[in-house]
């Protein structure tokens, strides 16, 4: 029987790509995980593990476990790394951090702030019609698809203490490693489109696999999302 290796090799990459592609948009993973996502045997997932950590573009590392760890010794995940986050779209790159330099040495962090709050205003606006009138509990959500749709990769679950929003791929990583202000203003724009205090546990740029905000659950009962109409509290 004669094999087409042409064939192969281009099925091969395309399956790889699959893989990271699957890291990207839910995050670090097990190989049994993405055997399972993307309908592939746990050994054939593995060898294009190997192939893509040969190459730089994954890592392999110890699950992080958050609260009480289990017993046994901690699962494997692989997640990608910022050679392998090259390999898909980013908004921005030296052009926009050589930009947000200048801003900063002619007027200051104030001024990246203002710009990083400013970058998001039509986030905001967009983000606020498609919350208003949604029940608290299903906010998370919508905010979720909403920025997906904008190319986040995002997804919402629930925790024993409130909601999580994890944003698995972040177009402006690169720059935001040297500006923070970035992350900044996204936090502060979810707290106040959800009405609610927000806490940034993880982020892409600092080296984390996503980028996680915490929504700890209200002690109050609110109905709407910060409405298009209202202002903010002082």
């Amino acid at each position: 029987m004669r094999v087409n290796h042409e064939v192969s090799s281009v099925d091969d990459l395309s399956t790889r790509e699959r893989v990271a592609e699957s890291i990207l948009e839910n995050g670090p993973s097990t190989a049994t995980t993405l055997a399972t996502r993307l309908g592939l045997t746990p050994a054939a997932v593995r060898r294009h593990l190997e192939h893509l950590v040969e190459q730089g573009l994954v890592e392999s590392r110890e699950e992080r476990v958050r609260g009480q760890r289990r017993r046994g010794r901690p699962a494997r995940v692989f997640a990608l790394t910022a050679a392998g986050r090259d390999t898909f779209a980013h908004s921005y790159d030296d052009l926009a951090a050589e930009a947000l330099r200048f801003l900063r040495a002619t007027g200051g962090d104030t001024a990246v702030m203002e710009f990083a709050r400013h970058r998001l205003a039509d986030f905001r606006q967009r983000y606020e019609r498609l919350l208003h009138g949604v029940p608290v509990e299903d906010q998370a959500a919508v905010l979720a698809r909403a920025l997906t749709d904008d190319g986040f990769a995002a997804s919402a679950s629930t925790t024993p203490l409130g909601e999580q929003i994890c944003q698995h791929h972040c177009p402006v990583a690169h720059v935001a490693e040297e500006f923070p202000q970035l992350c900044e203003a996204e936090t502060e724009i979810f707290g106040e489109l959800l009405g609610s205090h927000v806490q940034r546990l993880a982020t892409i740029a600092h080296g984390d696999g996503v980028c996680t905000t915490h929504l700890p659950r209200a002690t109050q009962t609110t109905t709407n999302a910060v409405s298009p109409t209202e202002g903010e509290s002082s």
